[in-house]
């Protein structure tokens, strides 16, 4: 099935758009699994922490939301052993049944695209529903991508205006009346996920544009009107239920990501346990994400 197809199934399931980012800051985890930050331990042991946190993490959100997206960057980081728990993390939220978007970043020559393509869409151990993927090294860069989106019904999200701030050195930049960085990619992604539309009326090929930048988020809307978006920069990074609104088509085709602020709202609830927390926080992102939405149930 078409990724978007599934996408739009997964947010009707779960009655509201939220994802939660699982980016494992070591230094954030709570003391149950302290060994992750413990440069003394084996690496095999902080893996093995990073992912005991995060597997109880989706069993604590897998009702709750329709995806999750693990940041690639924190498992690469433990090496080998990391990448086993990456592989444990992404089959664990599959067979919970979230959609998994890995937040992977990859943008490479067309032979090592298709490689990151093979190992994140079509891997036989843990692949994921959708990747993340940088457009920098233009159109022959994204092919392998789009051609492993058709054979799987994977979905591809471009970076098209991410939410920190240096994005405005190059994405925003526009000289002598040129468009901007941002408004190329998302004319791009126009065009190139004409050919990835599902039945739901959204191309499984999306783009990445930050909450944080709320009257850009409206205008690459126009630009992108069949891309499914995902929306990062809710909650630690600043962005609020009212930023996110832009992003929606009468309510539909945006994700609303969220990590630190939910995966660690323990930090700032200490008479918490940390999973109440974590439910805590989530619960109070999901009813403000609806109520901006007018959809407060």
């Amino acid at each position: 099935m078409n990724y978007a197809d599934r996408l739009e199934a997964a947010v009707r399931a779960k009655g509201n758009p939220c994802a939660v980012g699982l980016d494992p800051h070591t230094d954030l985890v709570p003391e149950e699994f302290a060994v992750a930050r413990d440069p003394a331990a084996p690496r095999a042991e902080r893996a093995r922490a990073v992912g005991d946190f995060l597997v109880r993490v989706i069993e604590l959100v897998a009702e709750r939301v329709p995806a999750v997206k693990p940041q690639s960057a924190f498992f690469e980081a433990l090496g080998a052993d990391g990448a086993l728990a990456w592989e444990r993390v992404v089959r664990a939220a599959r067979d919970a049944g979230l959609l998994v978007i890995g937040d992977v970043k990859r943008g490479d020559i067309g032979s090592t695209a298709a490689a990151y393509a093979r190992a994140f869409l079509e891997s036989d151990e843990a692949p994921c529903d959708a990747i993340t993927v940088n457009p920098l090294l233009g159109r022959d860069s994204i092919e392998p991508f789009l051609e492993a989106a058709a054979r799987t019904g994977g979905g591809i999200y471009v970076l098209v205006r991410t939410s920190n701030p240096g994005s405005a050195d190059f994405q925003a930049a526009g000289a002598r009346g040129e468009p901007s960085l941002s408004t190329r990619i998302a004319d791009a992604v126009a065009e190139w996920g004409a050919g990835l539309v599902g039945e739901c009326g959204f191309s499984a090929l999306g783009a990445v544009v930050g909450a944080t930048h709320p009257r850009e988020l409206a205008r690459l809307r126009e630009r992108m009107p069949r891309a499914p978006l995902l929306l990062p920069g809710y909650g630690a990074q600043g962005a609020g239920p009212a930023d996110v609104v832009p992003g929606f088509v009468e309510g539909r085709g945006a994700l609303v990501s969220s990590s630190r602020a939910v995966l660690f709202a323990h930090r700032s609830r200490p008479q918490l346990a940390w999973p109440d927390a974590t439910r805590a926080a989530l619960d109070e992102m999901v009813g403000a994400i609806k109520g901006a939405l007018g959809n407060p149930r």
